[in-house]
């Protein structure tokens, strides 16, 4: 029993990991909620990744195609100052940062279905 006072002991002496923010909604992102975004889609040869809040990870894939993030939206400046995705960062910067919701279905599997 006391080596386990002397481990949680021990762990209160390590610093708190560093919060991550989501560059989308500005909110801290939750271990369990992180993803991470290609800004280039791999399809389209993208390598560099950023994380992001999976509910806002979800929002940007509803919203754009790969084509369209290839070649349109692969900086996050460019995402943000879309008007559907100001409209969604509105509406969840007042949620939790742990809020999960799915996302609407998005317009590249909408034309898939075609």
């Amino acid at each position: 029993m006391a080596r386990k006072n002397r481990d949680e002991l021990a762990s209160w002496d390590e610093p708190a990991p560093e919060p991550v923010f989501c560059p989308i909604c500005e909110r801290v992102i939750p271990e369990d909620q992180r993803d991470e975004h290609h800004l280039v889609p791999k399809s389209k040869g993208g390598k560099k990744t950023v994380l992001l809040h999976r509910i806002c990870h979800d929002q940007i894939h509803s919203i754009f195609t790969d084509a369209q993030l290839a070649k349109k939206f692969s900086t996050i400046e460019a995402i943000v100052e879309d008007p559907a995705v100001q409209t969604f960062v509105t509406w969840v910067r007042n949620k939790p940062p742990s809020f999960s919701d799915s996302a609407k279905e998005s317009r590249q599997s909408l034309r898939r279905g075609r």
